[in-house]
């Protein structure tokens, strides 16, 4: 902990990342206003001692909107990125235990999937299903599976040449305890970091699918979904777009920041490369 308070990267993105985390826990018990409440009479209302950023275009309040719209970028991304991890995760280790066949297979797969990118899913998806946060989850999901899986695979592979993994096999250990027990405990540390850089890209993802209208539903507040009203009044109330393009960036900066922070602190050799 004394090295992690020392290193900026890693300072800076715990704090963007708790206020992230603070703003979508205070928004589960108080809001200035109601979200979800429109009062065409107070639209568009300037910054003031009652809205602290003003209304938008239905008379709701910017700040309550931004504060629950943080709660479904968390909800997105925790959900989409552990889709990604443990299916991604479960074929990176077989395909590294297995070999041959197997791992050309999962690879194989892998390829095919970056072909769709999480956008392009969710356009198809929508087409067939319609549009929705479930839908949106599931496409930024899908899309995260091969990354994580190649990830594991060349991580679990260098682990499998080193000297411990060869004592185990000659202790009579099979290849799947040697998969717990040796190996995902010692590639940990890479599949953290990469899952805080992939949450930080679910959240960018979910603002523009929400920003298309095919993420997050009305009524529900999102973040993207605000840019997209506010592009109409670019001239006439420009801090609509201002606020929520502010929040994308500092919640994707701050993770961002936390996972090259968690890469140095996790493995000092990368640090003193730097």
């Amino acid at each position: 902990m004394h090295r992690a308070w020392r290193h900026p990267s890693f300072v800076i993105g715990a704090v963007l990342t708790l206020l992230l985390i603070g703003a979508a826990a205070l928004s589960l018990v108080w809001t200035p206003h109601n979200p979800y409440e429109v009062n065409m009479e107070a639209k568009l209302l300037k910054p003031g001692f009652d809205h602290w950023l003003g209304t938008d275009p239905f008379g709701r309040d910017v700040l309550s909107l931004l504060l629950v719209g943080a709660r479904s970028s968390i909800l997105v991304g925790i959900i989409a990125v552990g889709i990604g991890l443990a299916i991604g995760v479960a074929l990176g280790l077989l395909a590294s235990a297995r070999r041959g066949w197997v791992e050309e297979l999962v690879m194989r797969l892998s390829d095919f999937t970056f072909a769709f990118p999480a956008i392009l899913s969710a356009i198809m998806m929508t087409a067939v299903f319609g549009a929705g946060i479930v839908n949106a989850i599931i496409a930024i999901g899908i899309y995260n599976i091969p990354t994580f899986a190649r990830i594991t695979r060349a991580s679990a592979n260098a682990v499998w040449s080193r000297e411990f993994v060869l004592a185990a096999r000659a202790c009579g250990k099979g290849q799947w305890r040697i998969t717990v027990e040796h190996v995902l405990p010692n590639i940990l540390s890479v599949l953290i970091v990469q899952a805080t850089i992939r949450f930080a890209i679910a959240i960018l993802a979910e603002a523009a699918l929400s920003y298309l209208g095919l993420g997050t539903q009305p009524p529900q507040p999102s973040w993207g979904r605000m840019l997209a009203e506010a592009q109409s009044l670019m001239f006439q109330a420009p801090m609509l777009a201002v606020f929520p393009g502010v929040a994308i960036v500092l919640a994707v900066l701050g993770l961002n920041l936390l996972g090259d922070g968690l890469r140095d602190l996790l493995d000092p050799r990368l640090a003193r490369k730097r």
